[in-house]
Parts: structure tokens; C-alpha cells; sequence
């Protein structure tokens, strides 16, 4: 059977729904079709017993308060979408084993992070100020660049944002140490390097100082009803806008006419639009292109590193937090405070989160759950997983770093395990789609970074009639920046489609 759009949408995770309810909301008759049976993409939760674990959700940046709403905040607003978000003051605690290691908490908003940072720091104080001055000159280009519509005056910017543009093309290592940070505290401010998904000396500082000036200034937003809230809010606006969505409606093959993307196919049916706006990794879609696919494409795909994805351990334990000592919401914990040694070393970091910490009702009275994230960034870890000992590796993740966590907080989590479940890259990959289990998209290296890739936004994918939106776009991953990339591909098809210049 065949259907007739203004706007297709394929796939309703972070971005393609927000795509879709700003399409509809500009009176495009939208359809968004997704494989699963329920919005979210990796915004999801399960149930194990009597717990809901969330997917991958720890926290956004930039959300901040009801009476001072930042990006995130205000985006959902625009959108309509109706999120009452948690605001954690406590933005991180990290543990560093080893002789030179340290335990060190920041907090949210700019005087409670200044101080608790100089607290273990206090030689940095000069450098924080300028860190922080930094900071805040990095909002105000941005602010102006969106303002330009990302065509601001160079001259202008060189002029009234010199120190944003000479940090915008270094690293962070760079950048801190151009700041003056003595080694500690370089270090320490490096651990949420974790969320770029690069080291310090290869990550660029101008996503990291957005990133880090989010938290700062707007705390970490956290939804007290998991992240499904997020995608059902926004799904809600999409019908109420007019639009429309297809659950359990997996696209098959994109359809081409002249070089121009026209439509899809899912089975049975075929769907037709003047746009098409795709929330799939652009590997997939060239996968579903056949011979309309160019060979200009495959290059750029195949020159780029998919992103770091992750093994997770899903906790739920029969006492509550306080009871068994556990007083924070984020802790990293590492080997070594070295960002590179981190990414280079297996098990070099995680990150644990316990959700009743910021959400004290997020589990049944009495009891309380722990999420252990262990990033990959080397697929080969599971070269020799066979079907048959598949059990037993997920059972090994498990024990190795419950143990370690264990060891370094000195908790007891073996004796309280109530319900379990492990997942791996094998996970991510059956169930969101994605290549290898990516849930970073392709990797920001050194090369192919944040700034490159809004520099040459004309030499990424082109193909007349398609749009791409998600973590696998110029804005790198994250859901915040996720969600924004959504709006941003739905506001340019608008215009091509109203022929607004």
C-alpha cells in the first residue's frame, strides 16, 4: 500500500522525535515510523522484578531550573512537551586508585564549583578564573553564532571572542594547560572526558567547554520518570500537532528516483515524501540504498571510527542507599588519572550511578539500584564470545566489576543482589540498530572533530531529499545536543519545503 507525506521521519529515538514534532508542528502533514514498539531509541528502561532500570541515561547537561531553564529545558518547552526534570547540584565524584590517587566531589553552579574545586586545588585558583571567564565567553559566541543562523562575522568574532576562537581548535589537554592547571587539577577537570567519548589530548576543547559550561551553570538534569518520559512526552506532541507515528513499521529500503531519496519501503507497504529526515546511522541507510549509494559517501563512512559503546550491569539491591553507605549519584572510578591511560587501559574507567541518590522513589521502598557503565572503545573485546560462552563473559563482566567496585567504596553489593542483568555492545546492536553497538556514532578524533565537522557541514552527507539527525551528526553525541540536532534538520527541511530562504 502506498502513503503520501510532506515529511518522512525513520526511527523515534532522540532526535528523529523531536524532527518530527517540529515538522508537524509547522503544519507538514509527518509521519514517523519506528521498528520497535515504543519510542526512545536508546531513551529506554526495562523492568527486571520488581526494579525499572534505565537504558542508558545518566543525566543531561544544560537543563537547568523552572526559574532558570537552559537549552534543554527550553527546547522541550518550545516543543510542548511537558518534563519536570531533577536537578542534581552534585555533578560528579571521581575515584583514582593508586598512590597518587585522589576522592574528589564538584558540584553544580559557578561559586559552588569554583569552591569545591579549589578545595582539593587551591594552588588553581588563577587558572579556574580563567576557566570560568572562558566559559562564559564561549556561551556568548555561541549565542551570537545561533543568532547568525551559523553564519556570523569572522572579523567580529576574532574581535570580540579571541580567546574562544584560539581554544575552539586544541585539545583540552591544550586548552587546561594553556590555562595554567598544575597536573592534579588538569586532571581532575578531564574526567568528564568520558562523556566525548576521547581522551583529553585528542577531544576538542570547544565541545568539552560547552559541555562542561552546561553542567556547571544548569547542574545535571535528571527525569524522575526515566528517560521514557523524555520520548513520551515528546511523542505526545507529535499526535496532538497533527502528526503521525507507526510503531513496529521497520524501513526495509530507501527509495530513490534520480539520484533524489523520494521514499522508503517497510514491509508491505511504501511511504512517499518531499523530505525525508533519517534518526538512523547513515551506514544503515547506505546499507538500505543499494546502488544509489555514491562512492564519495562510502569514503567519508569508511575514513570514520565508529564511537565508543558500553557493557552495562544492572543492579537492584534488597536494602536501601543509606543503609548500605552509598551517598552519591555519579561516581567515575579509575585506575589512573590519566585520560589516554583511561582509554587505552581495559577497565581503565567506569562510571557507577545510583538512581535513588537524585530520585530517592526510584525503586520500592526498602530498596535501591545500581547501574555500572564500563565503556568500550574496541570492539575486539568480544572476538572470542561464541553463543555458547555468552552467559559466562556477561557473568565475568559482572563479577569483575562489582568485585572492584566493592573493593574501592567498601559497599557490600554481593549479598544484596535481588535482581541482575547484564548487557553488552551484542545488546545495543539487536535491539537499537546500531553498528558494532555504537551509541556514540562515529568517533570525535582529533581529525574529525566537533569544529571540523560544523566547518565542513557541505562536505557531509549530501543526498538530495535526505536528511540525517542523532548522535552520529556534526553536534557529536550526548542526548542534549541529540535532541537539538533534531530540531535543527526539522527547520531546515521546513524551509526547503516552504521555500523560506
Amino acid at each position: 500500500m502506498r502513503f503520501d507525506y510532506d515529511v518522512i521521519v525513520v526511527g523515534a529515538g532522540n532526535a528523529g522525535l523531536t524532527a518530527a514534532s517540529r515538522t508537524a508542528g509547522a503544519g507538514l502533514s509527518t509521519v514517523l515510523l519506528e521498528k520497535n514498539n515504543l519510542p526512545g531509541g536508546f531513551a529506554a528502561s526495562f523492568v527486571r522484578g520488581r526494579f525499572e532500570f534505565e537504558a542508558s541515561l545518566h543525566e543531561l547537561c544544560d537543563v537547568g531550573t523552572k526559574e532558570e531553564p537552559r537549552s534543554v529545558r527550553r527546547l522541550f518547552s518550545d516543543l510542548g512537551a511537558d518534563v519536570d526534570f531533577i536537578n542534581e547540584k552534585k555533578l560528579f565524584r571521581v575515584i583514582v586508585k593508586g598512590e597518587d590517587g585522589y576522592d574528589v566531589t564538584l558540584l553544580s553552579g559557578e561559586k559552588d564549583f569554583r569552591r569545591s574545586f579549589l578545595s582539593v586545588c587551591p594552588d588553581d585558583e588563577k587558572s579556574v578564573d580563567r576557566l570560568l571567564r572562558l566559559l562564559d565567553e564561549t556561551g556568548r559566541a555561541i549565542e551570537y553564532n545561533d543568532r547568525k543562523n551559523g553564519k556570523p562575522n569572522k572579523l567580529y568574532m576574532v574581535l570580540k571572542y579571541p580567546d574562544f576562537i584560539r581554544s575552539a581548535s586544541h585539545s583540552i589537554d591544550e586548552m587546561l594547560i594553556y590555562l595554567g592547571f598544575s597536573d592534579k587539577a588538569r586532571l581532575l577537570l578531564e574526567t568528564y572526558w568520558l562523556y566525548i567519548g576521547v581522551p583529553a589530548d585528542e577531544a576538542n576543547s570547544m565541545h568539552y567547554l560547552e559541555m562542561l559550561r552546561g553542567y556547571i551553570n544548569g547542574g545535571a538534569g535528571i527525569p524522575p520518570h526515566r528517560s521514557y518520559e523524555l520520548s513520551l512526552s515528546l511523542a505526545d506532541t507529535i499526535l496532538k500537532k497533527g502528526g503521525e507515528i507507526r510503531y513496529n513499521t521497520e524501513v526495509t529500503e530507501f527509495i530513490y528516483k534520480d539520484g533524489r531519496a523520494i521514499g522508503v519501503k517497510t514491509e508491505g507497504d511504501e511511504y512517499y515524501a518531499k523530505e525525508i529526515i533519517s534518526n538512523i546511522i547513515p551506514n544503515n541507510v547506505l546499507n538500505m540504498s543499494g546502488k544509489h549509494t555514491r562512492e564519495k559517501d562510502r569514503k567519508l563512512l569508511n575514513a570514520r571510527k565508529l564511537g565508543m559503546t558500553f557493557f552495562c550491569v544492572f543492579l537492584g539491591l534488597d536494602c536501601g542507599r543509606e543503609e548500605l553507605g552509598i551517598k552519591d549519584y555519579t561516581v567515575f572510578i579509575a585506575k589512573n588519572s590519566s585520560p589516554r591511560r583511561q582509554y587505552e587501559d581495559e577497565a581503565g574507567i567506569y562510571v557507577v550511578n545510583c538512581l535513588n541518590a537524585a530520585v530517592p522513589c526510584a525503586t520500592p521502598g526498602g530498596t535501591c539500584s545500581l547501574v555500572i557503565t564500563i565503556p568500550v572503545f574496541d570492539p575486539d573485546i568480544l572476538s572470542g564470545v561464541t553463543p555458547e560462552n555468552y552467559k559466562k563473559f556477561k557473568s565475568d563482566i559482572a563479577k569483575k566489576y562489582i568485585s572492584d567496585f566493592e573493593a574501592v567504596s567498601g559497599i557490600d553489593v554481593f549479598s544484596h543482589i535481588e535482581e541482575i542483568s547484564v548487557s553488552t555492545p551484542v545488546t545495543n546492536a539487536r535491539y537499537f540498530g546500531s553498528p558494532e553497538g555504537t551509541a556514540y556514532g562515529y568517533e570525535m578524533s582529533r581529525w574529525d572533530n566537533l569544529m571540523s565537522r560544523i566547518l565542513n557541514r557541505e562536505n557531509e552527507l549530501d543526498i538530495e531529499g535526505l536528511s540525517f539527525c542523532g548522535g552520529h551528526g556534526p553536534n557529536g553525541p550526548g542526548f542534549g545536543v541529540t535532541y537539538i540536532s533534531g530540531v535543527e534538520a526539522a527547520d531546515a527541511v521546513i524551509k526547503r519545503i516552504k521555500g523560506v530562504k
